[in-house]
């Protein structure tokens, strides 16, 4: 495809851009060098100057998806710090479903995600958590947040309202007469509420997390 005189002139960083945006539309399945020439206007080989494979474009994915990350700074109340980490990476990985799975999975990750990484332990250590406390508390951290964003994403409703009644309404009308009696009374007391969301879960798993590392903190100090 000819070049046009107007368009601007590639970067890796748009490049990427162009990647992150057919993965949230496609899905990364869908993602070739090709298809993020197509979206560029460009043919693939200019693509090849400013990323080296398309391991090295879904390295700068994963980079630029950790931007969107708030990162934590060392020294201030490490709760907060944690906290909006958590909950802006829930946000950016909702942007960015198929990201989920490959946070920690680069095995040559870019200088965002590094620093990142290195500004969380920072700012845990910083707070007094000791090395062994702080390898506990990233780990934990994290499986909260990857974990529910597994559950979250996959849901076959947005989490509460008319979907979630319609996908209910069809489960226990295929239910046994008298069955799975603690699953009825949760659905039809709990999740079939008024108000309910599931998305709410996430800050109430955060709050004991965070409860629990701050108990494990104190104890490790007294």
């Amino acid at each position: 495809m000819p070049a046009r005189k107007d368009r601007p002139a590639l970067t890796r960083a748009s490049v990427v851009a162009a990647a992150l945006a057919v993965a949230d539309e496609e899905g990364v399945t869908k993602l070739s060098m090709r298809a993020v020439a197509r979206r560029l206007g460009v043919e693939a080989m200019s693509l090849y100057h400013h990323v080296s494979n398309k391991d090295d474009l879904l390295d700068g994915m994963v980079d630029a998806v950790h931007e969107e990350f708030h990162s934590p700074v060392p020294g201030q109340d490490w709760t907060e710090q944690v906290r909006l980490r958590s909950r802006t990476a829930r946000q950016a990985l909702k942007r960015h479903p198929w990201a989920v799975g490959m946070m920690d999975s680069r095995r040559t990750p870019g200088w965002a995600s590094m620093a990142h990484h290195d500004a969380v332990l920072g700012c845990l250590l910083e707070a007094g958590f000791s090395l062994e406390l702080t390898g506990h508390a990233f780990a934990l951290l994290d499986a909260h947040l990857y974990g529910f964003l597994v559950q979250e994403v996959a849901l076959p409703f947005d989490g509460g309202g008319a979907e979630l009644e319609e996908v209910a309404a069809g489960i226990m009308a295929a239910l046994p007469e008298g069955t799975l009696p603690y699953f009825r009374r949760f659905t039809l007391e709990h999740a079939l509420q008024p108000g309910y969301d599931f998305g709410d879960e996430f800050d109430v798993g955060l709050d004991l997390v965070i409860e629990g590392l701050a108990a494990r903190l104190a104890a490790e100090q007294a």
